[in-house]
């Protein structure tokens, strides 16, 4: 099961460029906006994984919209199933981020 990571974690590890940021929201909603330089890969396209996401050992964080989201998880889940080794989830996910403040990016 993946693990968690907290928002000034992912923040700190996004600033060194050590991470993959995978928004786990449908396209219309990852255009309207989302966390800088995150990828877009909704549960269903999961298929796109290797496309999108070609390094199976990269340090991953996945997040969707807030805690009683089932995205994230359920990505974060079928990407540890499909052998990705450092899966994260970022659970408070975008409305977290951005009622902290933090910068986000439109497409």
């Amino acid at each position: 099961m993946p693990k968690t990571i907290t928002r000034d974690e992912l923040r700190a590890a996004m600033n060194a460029g050590t991470v993959t940021v995978v928004d786990a929201l449908p396209s219309g909603a990852f255009q309207r906006r989302h966390l800088p330089g995150a990828v877009n890969l909704a549960a269903e396209e999961i298929d796109r994984a290797p496309e999108r996401l070609p390094d199976t050992d990269a340090p991953i964080v996945v997040y969707s919209t807030d805690s009683g989201c089932t995205r994230g998880p359920e990505l974060a889940d079928l990407l540890d199933a499909r052998g990705y080794t450092d899966v994260r989830r970022y659970v408070d996910g975008i409305e977290d981020w951005v009622g902290a403040g933090q910068p986000i990016d439109t497409a």
